[in-house]
């Protein structure tokens, strides 16, 4: 059913509680499980996003090492692809080169607000990506 899952991850608490979901997801359909963490890109001038969390490419490098790590010692092989840009736009990008058939996300909450639900990756992801999204609260 799923045999590529796409895991978007980043240092959120939610993401490495989704990351449970995931392995019980991959080991019950034996799927392929992609790891993608994106480095925000910043306009000139503009502070880093998120005081600069997920800003830097050594930083995503060291996260999708430790989320590889995790995997690997509940026996999943887990690729890893770091990419540049927008997250929202980067995860359905991927999303559809790898023909994902599941992204799974944590959700941080705070689409509460009309404003919190527009600036929202995840609603941006539910709402662009080519396959079904699970948000995992």
């Amino acid at each position: 059913m799923f045999k590529t899952v796409l895991f978007p991850v980043d240092r959120s608490r939610e993401a490495r509680e989704a990351a449970e979901t995931v392995a019980n997801i991959v080991k019950t359909y034996n799927s392929r499980l992609v790891l993608l963490s994106v480095v925000e890109t910043t306009p000139a001038g503009e502070a880093p996003p998120h005081g600069g969390t997920m800003a830097s490419p050594e930083e995503v490098a060291k996260l999708l090492q430790a989320a590889q790590k995790l995997f690997a010692d509940q026996g999943i092989e887990a690729e890893v692809i770091e990419r540049e840009g927008m997250p929202s736009f980067t995860i359905c990008d991927v999303a559809d080169e790898i023909n994902a058939d599941l992204i799974v996300m944590g959700c941080r909450g705070l689409g509460l607000t009309a404003e919190g639900m527009a600036e929202s990756v995840t609603n941006r992801v539910i709402n662009l990506s080519p396959c079904p999204v699970l948000i995992v609260p």
